[in-house]
């Protein structure tokens, strides 16, 4: 397993890049520990593809440079690197039995027969292949291909870190939980150093210890599910994550107080925001009280979705989301209140103040 460094690190596809605009990844300067579990999550076309490929030698960075362990590895390739990759779509030997494809990496590096077939049973029990091992890989369904290309990521104990780029794009959704959970039991068993990047918000959150989001080619937030949740650092953090995301309102600051529209909110801390700044507070549906008291909203919509419910309501001339219990009543005349504690101010879309 290897701890990484990204130092300084920026790319631009293009030859000689001029202004910021031009670099599909902006500069990241990280140290990642040695045996974490890292989710890079974000839209397409964010960078995370490629800060990857960085790391796993597919690409050469424009700028900085790469440390594992603190060796720089920067111009090395990807077997000089010693990672394993795992990719969206499958990278198999059709002509291979599923045995021999798993066990062609460990044999590609000479380890004894007796580990390899104990590696190779562990990793068919484990995506469910056992019924399939003598068979070629050919006639699989695409699902079966990626569960094998998985387990391939999987197989050797040596590797430096394991990378995936979204591996279960093709897996159905029950088995994308199954597969998702015994990565994560791998991870805790064998201590890999585990980089993954996805889209999805439930992957990432299920799967790593931290979560890197990425928007518009830079690194906004790394941190725990908990505090990408509870203290979003940007305002793409708080409505990318969450379901439904952060209410994000314009909102006027004066000491400890912030205005939205004709409505006051007290502050429990004094935000320091500089004149001429974009200042909007930001709350999550979850902390928001819909009864009889407190601030005016207009009802447009509720969603019942089971578990509770998510009206969808006008604020100041604003639309938001409140996330009410299944049986909670909601009166003909609602009003909102706003927990204190969970409200968070940014200014030109970063957080500032109110940390502990």
């Amino acid at each position: 397993m290897a701890r990484i460094n990204l130092e300084h690190i920026r790319h631009a596809y293009g030859a000689k890049p001029k202004s910021e605009s031009d670099y599909a990844l902006k500069e990241v300067h990280h140290e990642w520990n040695d045996g974490g579990a890292y989710a890079l999550l974000g839209p397409s076309g964010c960078g995370k593809t490629t800060l990857l490929n960085i790391i796993s030698g597919l690409i050469n960075p424009s700028e900085g440079r790469i440390l594992f362990d603190g060796t720089d590895v920067t111009h090395l390739t990807t077997q000089q690197r010693n990672i394993a990759q795992v990719f969206q779509f499958p990278v198999i030997y059709d002509t291979m039995t599923v045995y021999d494809n798993l066990a062609f990496p460990l044999r590609n590096r000479r380890v004894p027969e007796t580990e390899v077939d104990r590696r190779v049973k562990e990793i068919l029990e484990m995506t469910g292949l056992v019924s399939w091992a003598k068979k070629t890989a050919r006639g699989l369904t695409a699902d079966q291909k990626q569960k094998i290309s998985l387990g391939r990521g999987l197989v050797r104990s040596d590797v430096s870190a394991i990378l995936f780029d979204e591996p279960l794009t093709v897996i159905d959704p029950e088995m994308k939980w199954v597969l998702r959970s015994q990565i994560k039991r791998l991870h805790k068993q064998f201590g890999f150093t585990m980089v993954y990047v996805t889209h999805d918000q439930t992957e990432a959150l299920t799967f790593a210890d931290k979560v890197v989001v990425m928007y518009d080619g830079q690194i906004v937030q790394i941190g725990t599910p908990a505090e990408l949740f509870e203290r979003p650092r940007h305002t793409f953090v708080g409505y990318f994550i969450g379901s439904p995301g952060m209410n994000v309102l314009p909102a006027e600051i004066a000491g400890s107080t912030a205005s939205i529209g004709d409505q006051r909110i007290a502050l429990d801390f004094r935000p320091e925001v500089k004149a001429g700044t974009k200042t909007e507070l930001g709350i999550r549906p979850e902390f928001i009280s819909l009864g009889r008291e407190g601030m005016p909203v207009a009802v447009t919509k509720v969603e019942d979705i089971g578990r509770h419910k998510v009206v969808r309501a006008r604020f100041a001339d604003r639309p938001i989301s409140i996330i009410v219990d299944e049986d909670g009543e909601i009166p003909a005349e609602p009003r909102v209140t706003f927990d204190p504690k969970a409200i968070n101010i940014y200014a030109d879309s970063w957080r500032v103040g109110g940390e502990a």
